[in-house]
């Protein structure tokens, strides 16, 4: 007997046990992001472009383009070295012409000229400060006209100038289909940081990437074709990137872009606000539960630059909330993903 049952009982569970219809899929594709910014009015943005190299690194996105908002060769070259500390040198950049704040921010320009001890560069670059790179809505054009129908998400955390200027835009060698055409075709859907939907008075309040181009803001959010996903001043507000994250995380190499720029940007030790980086965050894992997404509804953009949020069944803009818990799971997740460490540890430092 104590030969016949040890068998017969693992037929039976065997038989108990579901089986899988198929085998298990191949892994997802990393989602394709392109990342619109203002960086250098901020510090949050070069903490969000630390999280998309970390995504990258974890095949969860592939970073296709950045453009620049701000008018400024320094936001060129800091964006640049930090691509290329991660090791992604290659990642086209595009710059706003004519733009609303060409001045170099607080700590762009300081970043990008440091020196090691022996003179050299402290971070390697592609690009020399002040090399000519494409116009922001022509890389937009050409990097959105090479992809795959709907398969595109924009971050955008900064002005609205260009991607009200990408709507605008011709038909052109790259692409037959006018700037609205070729957004409905590529673009899935849009995280922007924009907007103060609790603020005192009728009509929400004022927040900076919106006050920067009111006219931009409007007619995105009049007339962008797909899904709009709001994270609020509110929301970023709400949830502080801890200085002690900046003081101990990022030790791994001598010399870090990312807490160099964060020590300059205020007076440190500081708890910035998350602002960008809950964009960045949702727009790649928008399923895990981090955030909370409103009912369908409609931003609307006052003459002054007020936001306010109206519900409606038919509308494209949702607006992104946290609980208290949910925000708990959000720091430490922006945490992890921004103090990752780049693919190979110290690629693309000098010093």
């Amino acid at each position: 007997m104590k030969n016949i049952f040890p068998p017969l009982l693992g037929a039976l569970l065997c038989l108990a046990l579901p089986v899988p219809a198929e085998l298990p899929s191949e892994p997802r594709e990393p989602l394709r992001v392109i990342l619109d910014t203002d960086i250098g009015n901020d510090v949050d943005d070069a903490l969000a472009l630390a999280m998309l190299h970390a995504f990258q690194s974890r095949r969860e996105c592939r970073l296709l383009a950045v453009t620049l908002s701000k008018d400024s060769v320094y936001a060129v070259a800091f964006v640049d070295l930090v691509n290329t500390f991660y090791g992604r040198g290659d990642i086209p950049i595009g710059r706003v012409r004519q733009g609303k704040t060409p001045e170099p921010g607080k700590f762009l320009e300081v970043v990008a000229e440091s020196q090691g001890t022996d003179g050299r560069p402290l971070y390697a670059r592609q690009r020399e400060i002040g090399a000519q790179v494409p116009e922001a809505v022509a890389l937009l054009r050409n990097t959105l006209a090479a992809q795959p129908d709907a398969s595109v998400v924009i971050i955008q955390i900064g002005f609205f100038t260009n991607l009200a200027r990408l709507l605008d835009s011709p038909p052109d060698e790259v692409s037959p289909l006018a700037g609205r055409e070729l957004v409905a075709r590529k673009v899935k859907l849009v995280s922007m940081m924009a907007g103060h939907f609790q603020g005192d008075g009728p009509g929400g309040g004022k927040e900076f990437n919106v006050v920067m181009d009111i006219p931009a803001a409007r007619k995105v959010f009049n007339e962008w074709p797909t899904p709009l996903y709001v994270s609020p001043w509110e929301l970023g507000r709400s949830i502080k990137y801890p200085a002690v994250s900046i003081e101990r995380d990022y030790a791994y190499v001598l010399h870090h872009p990312i807490p160099d720029a964060y020590r300059l940007y205020m007076n440190f030790p500081y708890d910035r606000p998350t602002y960008d980086l809950t964009s960045a965050l949702f727009a790649v894992r928008p399923d895990r539960g981090y955030f909370t997404v409103s009912a369908a509804g409609r931003v609307q953009v006052t003459d002054e630059g007020k936001t306010q949020f109206i519900p409606a069944g038919q509308g494209r803009h949702y607006v992104i909330s946290a609980t208290d818990e949910q925000k708990t799971r959000t720091l430490e997740a922006m945490i992890e993903l921004s103090s990752q460490p780049p693919d190979g540890l110290h690629k693309g430092a000098t010093q």
